[in-house]
């Protein structure tokens, strides 16, 4: 199985981009899936991602307001709509999901996709 993004970019402050992320490979059922993002010198941190339950999403608190994550019905794509973008959300975006593979559940990364976000 492989995620593969798409839609990064560079933007200016207050502008929108939207990532998409496609899970394909074995056969698989998703648990859940999100994005996580990298910034130079820090911690890979939530941006926001689905439940396991599938009924609701979590947002990081910087986030909120500004980005929506949605996926589509098979729930093998996730998106991340990123509006009024500050430089503060320059990063690495990366798609996660977690997924069942026959009976066992993995961690799945996607390559990642550069945000740039300029003053």
């Amino acid at each position: 199985v492989q995620l593969v993004e798409s839609g990064g970019g560079l933007v200016q402050a207050g502008g929108s981009l939207r990532l998409s992320c496609a899970a394909s490979g074995s056969t698989f059922s998703t648990n859940a899936m999100g994005w996580y993002r990298q910034a130079p010198g820090k911690q890979r941190e939530l941006v926001a991602r689905f439940t396991n339950s599938g009924s609701s999403a979590n947002y990081a608190d910087s986030v909120k307001g500004r980005f929506t994550i949605s996926r589509d019905n098979a729930k093998t794509s996730v998106y991340l709509q990123m509006n009024s973008l500050i430089p503060e959300d320059t990063a690495v975006y990366y798609c996660w999901g977690n997924l069942r593979v026959g009976v066992h559940d993995y961690n799945y990364w996607g390559q990642g996709t550069q945000v740039t976000v300029s003053s």
